[in-house]
């Protein structure tokens, strides 16, 4: 077996992008936009964000003190931290660590979608038809009906990802994802400037900013779906973030690069809705349309604009690097948790990775095609429904608790052990005054909120 040193990152910015990186993607970009249309717009963004700073702020913080103390993977650092026990969490937390495996099993088909859009609007492919009463949807149902298609993409997107994540965490992860990371700013501001000039656009941001009276019987739904949200967004509880701790020098305090984290997050979701709904109110688009808000009903928004086609390819484009980023960022999780825990050489656990996700996210992109029988939620739900309430309904609140839970509590890592690390370097402190709110509330929170969502999820089916 090979010995190696602990690799780090080479700058703070690189950390910094590397990071928000993980966080920015389809949470922010896909997800975020069509569960705020379906839940009234302001009202959700205000409950999202007090999520973020409440519930997401110290877990974040604890997921990238544990990877920074131990310099390794979460479920290593688990082993490696506590003086007693540590066995034990390890073992509880590896099966948690299965969320990042189970989130590339989508969100590498969702990934490929994006590629494809970027494609189709760069060669003029479906533009007569985007334009169409129906043709976007027929569109999006005819390519997700294809395998070869579905396949395609999402195998693209394995290999792509593999290879950079193959040349060194450097040379390939840092670099790669600080130029896609400022090319995404720069797309964003570019597509809300154009959003906002659009005619009507201001009643699209009424809706985006304005708060409503909520209606009370779907008040739970949407306090369930802003803590999911919150969750999704910052990739917490499988480790995702803990990994990038392990690569950074011990220079700045945690609690000031989480709230810069958090604010790179925040900002491209809020610039995500700029986008969105001010051109949905502009072309009369409904704005709780759901998953297919982008790829359905966007494409008409496209194709009534004045440079549509270039829009679009920009807009996918823009999408495809955000989601890219989190592939890359979590793809580089797994393979630092194999190259700790087997020893393995980089090129050899990219090699391994490649392979293994590629076959395991073969259901996903089947499941709209050759496997589109199998519908575990009902009728009209596919594997990717199933996959995606597994990770963002289960696994990560669950181990969010756990990581809540080894950093408070005396047989895990301890609190005054997770403080030390956290106020480490320059910077802010974190608020040690809190320790109560963290170890006891925001677990009673989160739990009742999970239990709720599987009643919600699966009352209906009884």
């Amino acid at each position: 077996m090979e010995n190696r040193e602990r690799e780090t990152l080479g700058s703070r910015a690189g950390f910094l992008l590397l990071a928000a990186g993980c966080s920015i993607g389809l949470g922010n970009i896909w997800r975020f936009p069509f569960i705020t249309g379906q839940y009234g717009g302001a009202n959700f963004v205000f409950l999202y964000i007090i999520f973020l700073v409440l519930i997401g702020f110290p877990v974040l913080v604890m997921e990238l003190a544990v990877g920074r103390a131990a310099r390794k993977n979460i479920v290593g650092a688990m082993r490696k931290l506590p003086e007693k026990h540590g066995s034990v969490w390890s073992r509880i937390f590896s099966v948690i660590f299965l969320g990042n495996l189970l989130l590339m099993m989508f969100y590498t088909t969702v990934c490929g979608w994006f590629i494809a859009y970027t494609w189709f609007y760069l060669s003029g492919n479906g533009m007569e038809t985007f334009a169409s009463g129906s043709g976007s949807g027929d569109f999006f149902a005819k390519f997700v009906a294809s395998p070869a298609n579905m396949t395609g993409f999402m195998a693209a997107t394995v290999i792509i990802a593999s290879i950079i994540c193959m040349s060194g965490l450097k040379n390939g992860v840092e670099r790669i994802t600080k130029i896609l990371m400022s090319g995404l700013f720069i797309l964003l501001f570019i597509l809300v400037a154009n959003s906002l000039t659009l005619p009507n656009a201001m009643e699209g941001v009424k809706f985006y900013l304005y708060p409503t009276m909520v209606d009370s019987t779907r008040w739970m739904e949407m306090v369930v779906a802003a803590l999911g949200q919150a969750f999704f967004t910052l990739s917490l509880g499988v480790g995702s973030m803990g990994i990038f701790g392990s690569y950074i020098e011990k220079t700045h305090s945690l609690t000031g690069e989480s709230i810069l984290i958090i604010a790179m997050d925040t900002l491209v979701a809020l610039m995500a809705g700029m986008i969105i709904f001010p051109a949905c109110a502009a072309y009369d688009v409904s704005v709780n349309s759901g998953p297919d808000l982008i790829f359905v009903t966007l494409p008409k928004v496209f194709a009534n604009m004045m440079g549509g086609q270039w829009w679009g390819m920009l807009f996918f484009l823009f999408m495809g690097v955000a989601a890219f980023t989190t592939v890359i960022a979590v793809f580089e999780n797994i393979i630092g948790w194999m190259m700790d825990e087997f020893n393995l050489s980089r090129k050899k656990a990219a090699l391994i990775n490649m392979i293994g996700v590629g076959v395991l996210s073969l259901p996903c992109a089947l499941g709209f095609n050759l496997l589109s029988g199998v519908t575990p939620f009902g009728s009209g739900s596919t594997i990717l429904d199933l996959e995606d309430f597994i990770v963002s309904g289960t696994l990560l609140p669950i181990g969010s608790v756990i990581i809540i839970f080894f950093c408070t509590w005396k047989f895990g890592w301890g609190w005054k052990n997770f403080i030390a690390e956290a106020d480490y370097g320059k910077g802010l402190k974190y608020p040690a005054f809190a320790k109560w709110y963290i170890a006891i509330v925001i677990p009673a929170v989160i739990l009742f909120l999970l239990a709720y969502g599987y009643y919600q999820r699966f009352a209906p089916l009884w």
